[in-house]
């Protein structure tokens, strides 16, 4: 029986057509023209003008704050339950991240923490000048109060939506708030082209200065010449035009990975667990299905985590807290307890949109079992 994986690419006939048709016409180098449909693809699906393909999502939120003049003696708010991604980019330009613990009804940031936190900046004298706002799990943060938030004190929003491509916040979607939004194409994700990332905006003028610092910084002569560091960091043709196909069938695979979230709350009704809120304001993409188990309820996700493993079925722990882990000891945070809480209770299960329903059955039987020790 083969491996069950957490969040496997599901790969069609369209992807190998639109690459095979890349390698024949020749257009296999940096930019091409499935290059250019991918960002069109991309500004379309985000409700944005432009767009501007990357070498990964990192390399995305990495752009977006050097584009954006963040650098060091600076800091930046971001969300403290993520993956390390959103906060290495902080890192890498040599400014401070500020962790900021999630609100329980989304699991995503906090904006009275937020504004707290920005608060508190201005009056020590150490003032946030950028929020770095994760959506988590496929779920869109509370977009609207984060821009408030930052529009009221006069601070740059840059959207990670790197889980979140195909969801929804009121009707809008993901990818459309903050000055510049980051997907990512890593092959776990929602969709994939086995790397990559895009940054979304409605700004020309920042889409421009994106793209010509992920080509090295190369000024528009005709001789190789750089005026300021640049970076190495566009998307290639090819993987452009597997991601083509890819985004063909976004759609048909939120809805296959919301058929599993929904089936998961039918077939592990009655175990003492919860599942990811989902306010009434969100659509999510269900990227990942999370349930976290009851506190006092005496389940050890490690407990059931082996007891998958062991069966070759992967399954992970909810994202251990940024402000806990090593690397960011001694950083800033604001924090209510509700990240921490989540990781020590909370598991991902396996959530691919070609998980059959059989296997998923297995899965929720094994779970069952190990619950009830």
């Amino acid at each position: 029986m083969s491996r069950i994986y957490l969040s496997p690419p599901d790969v069609g006939t369209m992807e190998r057509e639109l690459v095979t048709a890349a390698i024949d016409s020749n257009w296999v180098a940096p930019i091409g023209p499935d290059l250019n449909a991918f960002e069109a693809d991309l500004a379309e699906a985000s409700d944005r003008k432009f767009a501007v393909g990357l070498s990964s999502g990192t390399a995305g939120l990495h752009l977006c704050l050097h584009g954006m003049g963040i650098g060091a003696g600076q800091r930046v708010a971001v969300s403290t339950f993520t993956f390390a991604a959103s906060a290495n980019a902080i890192a890498y330009t040599g400014a401070e991240p500020v962790f900021i613990d999630s609100e329980p009804d989304s699991w995503n940031i906090d904006p009275e923490l937020l504004d707290q936190a920005i608060v508190d900046g201005k009056r020590t004298g150490k003032p946030i000048s950028a929020v770095l706002a994760v959506d988590l799990y496929g779920q869109c943060c509370d977009y609207d109060r984060v821009t408030e938030v930052c529009a009221r004190h006069d601070v740059l929003f840059i959207s990670d939506a790197a889980e979140s491509l195909g969801a929804r916040y009121k009707g809008r979607r993901s990818g459309s708030a903050g000055h510049a939004a980051v997907f990512s194409f890593n092959g776990n994700k929602i969709i994939t082209t086995s790397s990559g990332g895009m940054v979304v905006t409605d700004d020309g003028a920042f889409a421009q200065r994106v793209r010509f610092l992920a080509t090295q910084a190369r000024e528009p002569v005709a001789h190789y010449e750089h005026v300021e560091i640049g970076f190495n960091y566009r998307l290639s043709n090819i993987l452009a035009a597997f991601g083509r196909g890819q985004i063909a069938g976004l759609a048909n695979k939120v809805a296959l990975r919301q058929a599993i979230n929904l089936r998961y709350r039918e077939l592990l009704a009655g175990l003492p667990l919860t599942f990811a809120p989902i306010p009434a304001w969100s659509e999510p993409n269900f990227w990942l299905s999370c349930v976290v188990f009851d506190e006092g309820s005496g389940v050890i996700p490690e407990t059931v985590r082996v007891a998958l493993e062991a069966h070759d079925i992967e399954s992970r722990p909810l994202w251990k807290p940024m402000h806990q882990q090593p690397v960011f000891k001694g950083a800033s945070s604001v924090v209510n307890g509700v990240s921490d809480s989540l990781f020590e209770r909370g598991l991902c299960l396996p959530s691919g949109s070609a998980l059959t329903e059989s296997d998923q059955e297995r899965i929720c039987e094994l779970i069952r079992v190990a619950v009830s020790g």
